[in-house]
């Protein structure tokens, strides 16, 4: 190991107490972009603490007490200790910064055919500082300290979560390939969503039948493609993460007037096992997906990733003169409130053929499912047609 870098005013207990106290803590370069700070306290030792972009106390300084090379440590082995937090261990086991989890998260999700840009995007809110430090050394303040930043920039709660959701698997990813990462309560606390961010579809997140064959109509003539995705889509209520999952084999036509679709789950929950669950669709659509399939082949998917899909939908949508704040999810939407106004499917079955669950429809389609169980419950009121004197309904005089 090369030899610690001299410093007459930090080498020794009798010169650090020498030093004056101020609030800043006096700094040595020890390698390119690494300090060693010791700050001198009015009582008590002085303390050891690393900046490589980021500040981080690690330990007391042996002023007053023997050094353990743990909780109190000599000047010496306060320099090893600070590069072995910044760079690693001589073996090059290097601690994850925040840049590299994110790095992983990405290749993990494409490896997955996830959204790749939502690591991407998170990079981009991100000060420099924070994607240098070491994930093991995040803070559950300095992580709350980012999300509500962005808040005070101009993002909107819902978006903030958004970003913090993606930040916080980067980081949980990070934790699980690396065992010494043990603060993952920092994020779990720290990125839960903001009160406020995330709220029930609005009334045009329903579109009716009409409009939405207008859509579909409207994305074949943007480009075949798109349309069989957004025609995918409104048909099946799906994710597009779950239909890009799909392949030939996945269709089954063999009943032409009953066709069903075998469509992967997402993978959306805790350690969640890959599942794939049959679903009714029409012959329209099970028409077109065979035609795909065909020329695409057994071997590839039946539809690529297409980039910028909210700002085609956007296209779609001025020139059908329709909410431009909408996006594709607004078929799903549409789909889950379409069965629940329709009385023909119970919750239990919609959850399971949208893959969610019945307390998320509870929860997100309150309003619709109160229309909807009125319905039924008067349905079953007692009948009030009935004329009886004087509100006295005379019994029946047993045999």
């Amino acid at each position: 190991m090369a030899r610690s870098i001299y410093s007459d005013k930090l080498r020794n207990r009798t010169n650090r107490l020498k030093l004056p106290i101020k609030k800043k803590p006096y700094k040595l370069l020890v390698a390119p972009g690494i300090f060693v700070c010791y700050r001198r306290n009015a009582t008590g030792p002085g303390t050891w603490s690393v900046e490589a972009g980021w500040l981080k106390r690690f330990a007391l300084a042996d002023d007053y007490e023997d050094a353990n090379g743990k909780s109190v440590m000599s000047f010496h082995q306060a320099q090893v200790h600070a590069l072995k937090m910044v760079r690693g261990s001589e073996s090059g086991d290097k601690p994850i910064t925040v840049a590299e989890a994110l790095d992983a998260y990405a290749v993990d999700l494409e490896a997955r055919n996830g959204a790749k840009h939502n690591a991407i995007s998170v990079r981009n809110h991100l000060s420099p500082a924070m994607l240098s430090k070491v994930v093991l050394l995040l803070t559950e303040t300095e992580l709350v300290a980012w999300r509500n930043g962005l808040v005070a920039n101009g993002l909107k709660p819902s978006s903030a979560n958004r970003y913090g959701k993606s930040l916080k698997a980067a980081l949980a990813l990070a934790g699980k390939h690396d065992k010494r990462i043990t603060n993952a309560a920092a994020w779990r606390n720290a990125l839960k969503p903001m009160k406020g961010g995330n709220h029930p579809p609005r009334d045009n997140y329903y579109l009716p039948d009409t409009v939405i064959l207008a859509i579909v109509r409207e994305c074949y003539v943007e480009d075949a493609d798109f349309g069989a995705l957004i025609d995918t889509l409104a048909g099946t209520g799906a994710r597009e993460s779950q239909v890009l999952k799909l392949r030939s084999r996945d269709l089954l036509d063999d009943k032409p007037t009953h066709p069903r679709l075998m469509l992967p789950c997402s993978r959306k929950g805790k350690d969640r096992e890959p599942e794939i669950r049959a679903l009714p669709i029409t012959p329209r659509l099970a028409k077109m997906l065979r035609a795909r399939a065909a020329a695409r082949g057994a071997n590839r998917p039946l539809f690529d990733r297409l980039w910028g899909m909210s700002v085609r939908f956007r296209v779609v949508l001025r020139r059908l003169s329709l909410d431009l704040t909408l996006s594709p999810y607004v078929l799903r939407h549409s789909s889950i409130i379409r069965q629940i106004r329709s009385n023909t499917a119970g919750l239990r079955l919609i959850a399971f053929h949208h893959d969610t669950s019945v307390t998320e429809i509870e929860r997100t389609y309150a309003r619709f499912l109160n229309n909807t169980g009125d319905d039924l419950t008067r349905a079953g009121l007692l009948a009030d047609a009935v004329a009886v004197e004087g509100n006295v309904i005379p019994l029946a005089r047993g045999n």
